[in-house]
């Protein structure tokens, strides 16, 4: 089934994202919030987090999306589970199943951020669910249009000159980021890394030789819609 944009696609994407959506995304039946929303309660879930799973659930549940090209794939598909408290963080809540077994799953944070979990351990990659899914877009348009594209890992990342660079503001990054230059985009991610504390795995990728349509950068405001 073709995804229904108006049904999951909050305001506020660019229209690059937008367009990924619409040329790529697919809706599933996933299981509704309802159906377990008083098991949580019981198990003293707070009310305004049991929210803010099922707001989550009507905007992205049942997305699914083509896999990154790191994470392993990223989520099989968008699906809230699992809500947990860990002390230093808050609650959070898995994001959706992963493709293979891993050492970690994916989480949307207290403050709405989507990370990286393992064990105790949340790292956030960007500031939201959007920024995922703008990462995706950029990662999908990137790869499609740049003629070179070459790969840094561990600590040869640190040594990267972002002189000339400037943040991509749309995917809110956190450990995670893209920057745009001139004539080219580059990824920086550091999240698994991070979660789980192996500087090795540390990666970037420059897409180089694009031109400035390949490079622009549009959202659209909510008062647009």
């Amino acid at each position: 089934m073709q995804l229904n944009l108006s049904g999951v696609q909050p305001s506020g994407l660019t229209r690059r994202a937008r367009s990924f959506l619409a040329g790529n995304g697919v809706k599933i039946d996933v299981r509704p919030v309802d159906e377990v929303r008083q098991w949580w309660l019981e198990q003293d879930v707070p009310t305004d987090v049991v929210d803010r799973i099922a707001a989550f659930h009507q905007r992205w549940g049942g997305l699914l999306l083509p896999p990154s090209s790191e994470y392993n794939g990223g989520p099989k598909w968008l699906e809230p589970d699992l809500p947990v408290f860990v002390d230093g963080v808050g609650w959070y809540f898995e994001a959706g199943e992963v493709r293979w077994s891993m050492s970690y799953w994916f989480t949307v944070g207290p403050q709405g951020e989507f990370g990286v979990q393992s064990g105790d351990r949340h790292v956030p990659l960007y500031g939201s669910t959007e920024g995922w899914v703008e990462s995706l877009a950029l990662e999908h348009h990137a790869t499609s249009f740049a003629p070179q594209i070459s790969r840094i890992t561990g600590d040869d990342v640190d040594d990267l000159d972002l002189a000339g660079y400037l943040p991509v503001p749309e995917v809110q990054g956190r450990a995670d980021t893209w920057w745009r230059g001139p004539d080219s985009l580059l990824s920086v991610r550091t999240g698994v890394a991070e979660c789980l504390d192996v500087p090795a795995y540390r990666k970037a990728t420059l897409y180089a030789g694009l031109d400035e349509w390949d490079l622009r950068s549009e959202v659209i405001p909510a008062d647009a819609e």
